[in-house]
């Protein structure tokens, strides 16, 4: 391939979320889940970014980046229902701030995966409250949006309503369950099990979070200028002989039903990272590989243009965002070469006529992975006894194609 270039305007960026960096989320549910469930870690003081983000901020800036996606904790800004904190709205407020000042595009979430615990304990996304609920913590979140262009309302609801089918399941038949990355870890009978764990997902929950998130999408049009979606985790799923009909009832409840919810959104953030076969019984494990992943998937970066070609088509022709892609890996040349070829498979898609607005890479640090530290996304390693930042060499390599917007005939780091 030739260097080829990106659309102009297109965004360059890199990802994380508020209770896998910040640390010390202690009004959330996520944090009083790590306490109860077996063989979860604790989250703690993370990476300690809720006191550090100029310093993140500006790693992502100085290597070349244009765009930062953040997201903002319900649970900080509503510990208390009804409750909403002044000073926690205010901290989220200079994170825009810096962003802006330093010439990067704030890309925010409004929820990534945690609610506060008050909200859980109603019930969570299941009470018949839920989505007054999320409107009221949404409204006061649009006051401080001034200057954002792009607003995700949720992130991979297709994944939190596979946990509450999971969930659903397993309050029936009185078992347990860990997060959704520990899979990887412990023996293959245990890894077939957390598969298994999430591989279905309600339609009928899906078609719930879409009336949530288009109540909470009108909220954002009506009183900031933003552009308003949702981020999905796509599995970019294939069948296997014989597996059609089941790839067709898994994919629809795990995917396509917010994909379908996406349409008349401004954009839809894809999310992916690998991909995997169905067969007649459901998920094919991924078969054993050295270039394997520290969760356990395998190396596809085919899956990006995989999946952004599935979403254009279901969503009915939304315009894409990148909003993850990336691999758990310590190897950084192996992310240089996972990222390089998903890029260059996202160019296939763009030349096609798909409308991808940007690209943000799965994570700006490495962070702690709901349940666990050992899986490495980030493109900066943190020391987490003395927070100091190392940028990786990928970081580099990431920052130079944006700056160029185009991809080199070779991949150089």
């Amino acid at each position: 391939m030739t260097e080829t270039r990106f659309p102009d305007g297109f965004l360059w960026g890199a990802a994380t979320a508020g209770h896998q960096i910040e640390g010390n989320n202690v009004n959330s549910d996520w944090w009083a889940r790590e306490q109860m469930m077996p063989g979860m870690e604790l989250s703690g003081d993370a990476v300690d970014s809720y006191h550090r983000y100029r310093e993140d901020i500006q790693l992502l800036a100085d290597a070349g980046l244009t765009s930062y996606r953040f997201s903002f904790e319900w649970s900080r800004i509503e510990p208390v229902r009804g409750h909403f904190s002044k000073a926690e709205l205010a901290h989220y407020r200079r994170m825009i701030d810096f962003c802006l000042e330093r010439g990067v595009t704030p890309v925010v979430t409004l929820q990534h995966f945690t609610a506060p615990q008050w909200f859980a304990a109603l019930g969570g996304w299941d009470s018949p409250e839920a989505e007054s609920l999320f409107c009221a913590y949404v409204e006061q979140a649009c006051t401080i949006l001034d200057g954002v262009e792009w607003v995700a309302t949720m992130n991979e609801p297709n994944m939190q309503a596979a946990i509450m089918t999971a969930m659903r399941r397993l309050a029936a038949s009185g078992g347990d369950w860990t997060s959704p990355t520990v899979e990887a870890e412990g023996d293959d009978e245990k890894k077939q099990t957390h598969s298994e764990f999430l591989t279905y997902a309600d339609p009928e929950i899906g078609r719930l979070f879409t009336r949530v998130h288009h109540a909470a999408r009108e909220i954002v049009r009506a009183r900031t200028g933003a552009k308003v979606g949702w981020t999905i985790a796509a599995g970019a799923l294939t069948a296997a002989p014989g597996g059609e009909e089941k790839l067709l009832q898994i994919r629809y409840g795990k995917e396509d039903v917010y994909w379908e919810g996406s349409r008349g959104d401004d954009f839809v953030g894809v999310q992916a990272y690998s991909s995997q076969q169905v067969d007649a019984n459901g998920l094919v494990p991924h078969p054993p590989h050295p270039d394997n992943t520290l969760v356990g998937t395998s190396f596809r970066p085919d899956a990006l243009a995989m999946a952004v070609r599935h979403a254009w088509e279901v969503s009915e022709h939304t315009p894409i965002l990148i909003t993850e892609n990336g691999i758990a890996t310590g190897d950084d040349a192996q992310r240089v070469r996972y990222t390089d070829a998903a890029l260059r498979g996202l160019l296939y898609t763009i030349a096609e006529g798909i409308d991808v607005r940007g690209y943000l890479h799965w994570s700006l640090l490495d962070n702690f992975e709901w349940g666990h530290w050992e899986p490495t996304f980030g493109l900066i390693a943190v020391d987490r006894d003395t927070f100091v930042r190392t940028p990786k060499r990928s970081l580099a390599w990431l920052g130079a194609v944006a700056q160029r917007n185009c991809l080199a005939a070779e991949v150089t780091a």
